[in-house]
């Protein structure tokens, strides 16, 4: 598979985040604090559609042959396409507010998506209306542990990048 990107670093920069992401979900963690949504967003917000689209979904796939299979993967890893095309859709004008938004956006996918998924597709809960509202209130706790890991390594991630990449700034004395 050959992507084409801007430059060789690009391309090697997006290994890394899948190696990090991969090695960050799989250490032990809070329940659901791990950097897959800010990666989603940043390589979005960042790489070429086909690159931003692949980073997600490969380290998604990788981290799941090695933790285990799960019955709603096709959903985490739809969500997180859904994501990374939130980066896209805000890449020719990142700012912190459409970083935020974007980070609260993924979260709030994940967590409707991933739920409903739970509900309607496992025999966990009753499918009523109040087995509905038992599923999404009990997993509040699962929602504020991805908020929180979204939102710091969207921080972390973005926020490197835009001082790795600021250009140099003349000191008082104009050099």
């Amino acid at each position: 598979m050959t992507f084409k990107t801007e430059n060789r670093s690009q391309t090697l920069f997006a290994l890394f985040l899948i190696i990090s992401g991969m090695a960050l979900r799989l250490l032990p963690h809070p329940s659901n604090f791990t950097p897959i949504t800010a990666i989603a967003l940043f390589s979005g917000g960042l790489f070429p559609a086909a690159l931003a689209l692949t980073v997600p979904l490969l380290l998604m796939i990788g981290s799941d042959i090695l933790i285990g299979p799960h019955d709603l993967f096709i959903l985490t890893w739809g969500c997180f396409f859904l994501v990374s095309l939130i980066g896209l859709r805000i890449k020719n004008n990142l700012n912190p507010g459409k970083i935020f938004y974007g980070t609260l956006a993924g979260a709030s996918i994940f967590f409707i998506v991933t739920n409903l998924g739970v509900f309607l597709f496992q025999s966990m809960y009753s499918k009523t209306w109040a087995g509905l509202g038992q599923c999404f209130w009990l997993a509040l706790p699962f929602f504020r542990n991805s908020l929180a890991g979204d939102l710091f390594y969207s921080f972390v991630l973005f926020g490197l990048f835009a001082v790795a990449t600021k250009p140099a700034q003349k000191n008082a004395f104009g050099k």
